[in-house]
């Protein structure tokens, strides 16, 4: 298999993987909902455990059909690439239907006033501001990677990836930071269950994502791993990111600004 397959096409192989990542993620699902519910967090953590050992495996599965296998050829790399575009417009869905719910109760409040009464929502120019501008320099960091690996400088990518990834931790830490420091629960009115389901969800977002690209940054210090004519698991990672930086505008003018402050009056 060193020399590639002897047609342009990808046939995989039986892999239990995609039955047992399912069940980690089903675990991991319960486990969020028992946490909500002030149940323990022992089935959250086990399930997350097993998404990352699923994750990794997979991975590593994926990898060895690109490097050693080569298996992945100009046809295959379009099918992904299409693969990857339709995943992303899934994850559209996703925040198209958020969006929905907080701008049809914002819109149309229940009393007649948005934000409903009682409710100290965030100062957008304050965190939630600083937020936007660590996402925003990663988006930077990582096309300044993206551009080292197409001239062939895996070494300055695999700094610029380590950047990223640092930012990406950084956001995560200061939205972790907020949410200890909100006055209202995730059950307490539909504001907060709009609030907390659209930027939790987003930060469940920036988290694998960190995860892709520090994938991505051990890859880059590989041999063999990525070159400029071929590196399309970076590719994907970076698109996925660049997904994660607009969904975030959208979420800081809209939920933060518009919804959270006098312009929603």
């Amino acid at each position: 298999m060193e020399s590639g397959p002897p047609h342009p096409y990808h046939l995989l192989s039986p892999s239990a993987w995609p039955l047992v990542t399912a069940m980690a993620a089903g675990i991991m699902a319960t486990g969020g909902v028992m946490w909500m519910h002030d149940m323990g967090t022992w089935l959250l953590v086990l399930g997350f455990v097993a998404v990352l050992v699923c994750m990794a495996g997979w991975w590593a599965d994926v990898i060895k059909e690109s490097v050693h296998e080569r298996a992945h050829t100009s046809v295959v790399k379009l099918g992904l690439r299409y693969g990857m575009l339709l995943f992303i417009a899934s994850e559209v869905m996703f925040f198209a239907a958020f969006f929905w719910a907080f701008f049809g109760a914002a819109l149309y409040p229940a009393d007649g006033v948005w934000p409903p009464e009682g409710v100290a929502t965030f100062d957008p120019f304050s965190l939630p501001f600083m937020m936007t501008l660590v996402l925003l320099l990663s988006g930077c960091t990582v096309t300044w990677a993206h551009h080292a690996l197409l001239e062939g400088h895996n070494r300055e990518a695999s700094q610029a990836l380590g950047i990223t990834v640092l930012l990406g931790v950084i956001f995560t830490c200061l939205q972790a930071y907020e949410y200890s420091h909100a006055t209202f629960g995730f059950a307490d009115g539909i504001y907060s269950s709009t609030f907390y389901m659209a930027t939790g969800f987003h930060g469940f977002h920036v988290i694998i994502g960190t995860i892709f690209l520090a994938v991505c940054w051990w890859r880059t210090t590989r041999p063999g791993h990525f070159t400029k004519d071929s590196h399309f698991g970076f590719e994907a990672a970076a698109w996925y990111w660049h997904f994660v930086d607009v969904v975030w505008l959208f979420l800081f003018v809209s939920v933060y600004w518009w919804g959270g402050g006098d312009l929603a009056h």
